[in-house]
């Protein structure tokens, strides 16, 4: 049996690495072993920045409803348990635009929430 070389898959393999690494400073962008590495890496970081972006979006909006809150003398916690209380399922991220951008619906939320919440504590 004849020896085979695997001299056009090889060159295929490295310039498919070499390309994927293009922009990596140094030795990261100029050889196979090196960019490899690096490769691997970025996937790590890039898997685990996916998850850290949504937990960093979800205090963002969390803080802005707060601010809101505050501004309207309530807390976070009365807001989010009268909302459930009186059966409004709005997540975080549409209570945060609806706090910027429609004042006026997001202060109807609030008194809402607090009218829930006297109503439970009263029926109690």
């Amino acid at each position: 049996m004849p020896r085979v070389r695997k001299g056009a898959a090889k060159n295929r393999q490295r310039k498919r690495i070499l390309r994927a690494a293009r922009g990596y400073w140094g030795t990261k962008s100029r050889h196979k072993q090196q960019a490899k590495v690096a490769l691997i890496r970025a996937g790590q970081y890039s898997y685990r920045d996916r998850r850290n972006r949504r937990r960093e979006f979800r205090r963002l909006w969390i803080t802005r409803i707060s601010a809101a809150c505050r501004m309207r003398d309530t807390r976070y916690s009365v807001l989010i348990n009268g909302l459930s209380r009186a059966g409004i399922k709005l997540n975080r991220k549409m209570l945060s635009q609806i706090a910027i951008e429609d004042p006026a619906t997001f202060d109807a939320l609030v008194e809402q929430a607090k009218a829930s919440t006297t109503a439970t504590v009263s029926a109690s």
